[in-house]
């Protein structure tokens, strides 16, 4: 089972908001997922990201590995990687 740290949708039509959840890499993009790691809302000015910075090291410990989009949010959230 390879686990992914990835984004899934929330919200209205045209007004999104996404947890940004560890899942299966298998299931659905709006499906199962393990455990919510954070939230990004891209309606804020400036988007609004919020992150459990120890539950993210160990899932990244563990193996998981973040979506691109994933990644790029941790970089500006932590400043590294």
């Amino acid at each position: 089972m390879a686990v992914r740290i990835r984004l899934t949708r929330l919200g209205k039509k045209k007004k999104p908001f996404y947890r940004i959840v560890v899942a299966d890499s298998e299931a659905k993009r709006d499906g199962r997922f393990l455990e919510v790691v954070g939230t990004y809302d891209p309606n804020q000015n400036p988007a609004a990201v919020n992150i459990k910075q120890d539950r993210v090291r160990n899932w990244l410990a563990r193996g998981a590995k973040p979506s691109d989009t994933v990644r790029s949010l941790l970089k500006g959230a932590t400043g590294a990687e």
